[in-house]
């Protein structure tokens, strides 16, 4: 279980690169609907939806190996088991992934594997929400209180964690844990390394990913998880969600609004071979228990006895600190991104839809309205004055405020 060199020293033990491939560097204010200051980007020329690739990729090549990927019936998001003996189980909320294989208690095969999931990025959505409370009163005069959604829209940011979506380009690399973190490392609690506090390491260089899979595999532990988180990095948040927030409010809406980051598929765990494992993560399972309430007893006995090894994380970049101390990005700025996405956001919006956006949405909301034209005028006519009065309502609501509680 030695640790093995870094020849040439050219990368920490800890950052393997899986696909280094430079993308080039981006960079940008939003005022209104008709003026953005960033560059204009075609939409013809943005990278397909990560739902589209996924559906016309086959499985990732190996980290390191960059190379065209054919058409195939499978997933990017390796949904189907590639490990023989392995039994899935996934989460469709958060789209977490548990695995369960005799296999992957073997530390080559487990490090394959965690090198293969850590290629697959996370999908991060940036989702608006705006609710408001209805306050009605029964018969018996009785009053209730039911919160109503506005609109609920997202935008999935996958697209823009590649170079180049087609070919995998990106600069993903794992990283793990540093000593001084606190994280489980084969514990129950979170925990430093021996030796070390927040400020100061002392001992040994931190383990790599092949000397924690070794350290999974010699554990005698009963049950047992090696876990992968998947995070995108480099990504100004806070100036996303500011200038969204602006971006509702100058529709004159006055009701409950939240801006947020919601990351899937960042989890993925590793499950030693017990049927207890199984058990614990299958669905009928955990809703028998949840509704007669075992779960107040088996939750402490799993948590007293699995140990987890948390210390592994695939990071994705969204951009990083270029020589000179600039930043470049691997695709576009946040402000780009902003600037293409603030019309379809502000429509959908006006429109209280509740879906995640695509990229019809982008080319609705650059072209004008198109003529209508069924062939019979009086169905024209109709369906012209229904979208005027639409188009009527949502000024009014811009001038008059809409989404308030009543």
């Amino acid at each position: 279980m030695g640790k093995p060199s870094n020849p040439g020293g050219k990368a920490a033990d800890d950052a393997v690169s899986l696909h280094t491939n430079p993308g080039e560097s981006s960079m940008s204010n939003y005022n209104d609907l008709d003026e953005f200051d960033a560059p204009e980007i075609s939409v013809d020329d943005l990278p397909p939806n990560y739902s589209e690739t996924a559906e016309n990729e086959s499985l990732l090549p190996p980290p390191g190996e960059l190379m065209p990927v054919p058409a195939a019936s499978g997933s990017a998001r390796a949904s189907q088991p590639f490990v023989e003996d392995a039994t899935v189980f996934n989460d469709d909320n958060t789209g977490a992934q548990f695995w369960v294989a005799k296999s992957l208690e073997y530390p080559e095969a487990l490090e394959k594997h965690i090198r293969h999931l850590a290629a697959i990025p996370p999908r991060p959505f940036i989702k608006v929400i705006g609710t408001h409370t209805e306050t009605t009163r029964d018969s018996k005069g009785k009053t209730e209180k039911n919160t109503v959604t506005d609109f609920d829209v997202s935008v999935e940011l996958t697209p823009y964690l590649y170079s180049d979506a087609r070919y995998l380009r990106s600069w993903t690399h794992i990283q793990t844990v540093d000593n001084g973190e606190k994280t489980r490392r084969g514990t129950r609690i979170r925990k430093r390394a021996p030796g070390s506090n927040q400020n100061i390491e002392v001992g040994n260089p931190k383990p790599t990913l092949k000397e924690w899979c070794h350290r999974y595999s010699a554990s005698h532990a009963g049950l047992k998880a090696f876990a992968l988180q998947r995070r995108m990095i480099g990504f100004d948040e806070e100036l996303v969600k500011q200038r969204l927030r602006q971006l509702v409010k100058d529709t004159n809406y006055r009701g409950h609004l939240k801006v947020e980051l919601v990351t899937k598929d960042a989890l993925v765990e590793c499950y030693n071979e017990a049927r207890t494992n199984r058990w614990r993560l299958t669905s009928w399972i955990q809703f028998l228990f949840a509704c007669t309430l075992l779960f107040i007893f088996t939750w402490p006995y799993l948590w007293l006895r699995t140990k987890r090894w948390e210390v592994v994380v695939a990071e994705w970049p969204y951009s990083r600190m270029a020589e000179g101390g600039t930043k470049e990005y691997v695709s576009i700025s946040e402000d780009q991104w902003y600037n293409m996405w603030g019309r379809a956001i502000c429509k959908a919006v006006l429109e209280k839809r509740q879906t995640t956006l695509d990229q019809s949405d982008l080319r609705r909301a650059e072209e004008a309205e198109l003529a209508l034209n069924t062939g019979n005028s009086t169905v024209d006519g109709a369906l012209g004055l229904f979208r005027a009065g639409i188009n009527a309502m949502n000024e009014v609501n811009r001038h008059l405020g809409w989404g308030g509680d009543c």
